[in-house]
């Protein structure tokens, strides 16, 4: 199962804040408490961001977070991987010949494959997208059937 972490989720949460909040900063404490989340852990999560380069930092009374960059141009495959590194999908990676199978795994090389899809998925969705309240309408295909046969009904006769 592909899963984030809780630093993760918490980083996309805060993004996702200030991305809602265009020209405006807000502190750890104030994303943390919006959120119910830890204001130690929301802060470690900025800092790591800002590090990266994702959100930018200043001081004063009206100091904070806010995004470094627009938001479409910031993914979430660059939100996870600042935060956790590496998506992986599999325990073994290409350099890694410890795991007894390695030799003769057959699943290997095609789940590298799809984490690469997976990654691609995730570099393709931004935070701009994240922040969008209104969802992509579901495309709907209507499928006629073609109509029943009319079969006369069975006389007495046929009986």
């Amino acid at each position: 199962m592909l899963r984030f972490s809780k630093k993760a989720d918490y980083a996309l949460i805060a993004l996702k804040d200030l991305a809602s909040r265009p020209g405006r900063s807000s502190s750890a404490r104030e994303i943390a408490g919006r959120y119910d989340i830890p204001v130690e852990l929301m802060a470690k999560v900025l800092q790591r961001l800002a590090r990266m380069g994702v959100v930018a930092s200043h001081q004063g009374t009206r100091g904070g977070y806010h995004l470094a960059r627009d938001a479409a141009r910031i993914s979430v495959a660059e939100v996870i991987e600042a935060i956790d590194g590496p998506v992986l999908v599999i325990a073994c990676s290409d350099e890694d010949e410890c795991c007894d199978q390695y030799a003769k795994c057959n699943v290997r090389d095609p789940l590298w494959r799809l984490k690469d899809r997976i990654v691609q998925s995730l570099a393709a969705f931004t935070i701009d997208e994240l922040a969008d309240e209104a969802p992509d309408p579901m495309p709907v295909t209507v499928v006629r059937r073609p109509p029943e046969p009319a079969y006369p009904a069975p006389s007495p006769a046929d009986r």
